[in-house]
């Protein structure tokens, strides 16, 4: 019994520590300049970090170090791209896209999931991570941001269906991004539990 409980606490430690990890990724991603657009919503790399977050840790591991994030940047600490921080940023035009993050990294964590095998090569992980980063990073994300323009900068759907279109083609460059990191881990690491799937 003592070697299960302390396996147990390990196992635990372990995930907080990957979740925390996580979060500092994202806010690494956010020293990378953002580029402001007319719209009110910058393109920023941060969206990366919440695909990687789904796919390398899983829909539940992922949700929750996207939500440790957002706490994080509600306390004022300046982690989005910019140096931006603190409650006010939650009530922008994109707050809509930021409120996405922990929705789109557990959806991205469970189409992970899904489509990767126990025994998957590094290049069918690869394609899955490309899919999931696109039901995630942008399907979800643009579905909230489209809400969050209609709702905090009063446009209509076509306008805001429209305007977050632009994203799109950066974002696919982001999907391809995160199947090469994904590529790259399964090689060096074929243990890797990607999407939290069982081995």
């Amino acid at each position: 019994m003592p070697m299960t409980s302390e396996h147990h606490t390990e196992t635990r430690a372990q995930r907080i520590a990957m979740v925390a990890l996580f979060a500092a990724l994202l806010a690494a991603f956010g020293m990378i300049p953002k580029i402001d657009l007319p719209l009110g919503v910058p393109i920023t790399a941060q969206t990366t970090g919440v695909m990687l977050a789904g796919c390398m840790l899983g829909a539940r591991m992922g949700f929750q170090a996207m939500v440790l994030f957002l706490a994080a940047v509600a306390l004022g600490l300046p982690l989005l791209s910019g140096g931006r921080g603190g409650m006010g940023v939650f009530f922008l035009p994109s707050a809509g896209y930021l409120i996405a993050y922990p929705m789109a990294a557990a959806v991205a964590g469970m189409v992970m999931r899904a489509l990767a095998g126990k025994h998957s090569s590094p290049a069918r992980l690869a394609a899955c991570a490309f899919a999931a980063s696109v039901a995630g990073g942008i399907v979800v994300v643009h579905a909230f941001g489209v809400l969050g323009l209609m709702l905090l900068a009063k446009l209509s759907f076509v306008q805001a269906a429209v305007g977050t279109l632009v994203f799109v083609p950066g974002d696919l460059v982001k999907c391809a991004l995160v199947a090469l990191i994904v590529h790259t881990v399964a090689r060096g690491l074929p243990d890797w539990r990607f999407g939290g799937r069982r081995l």
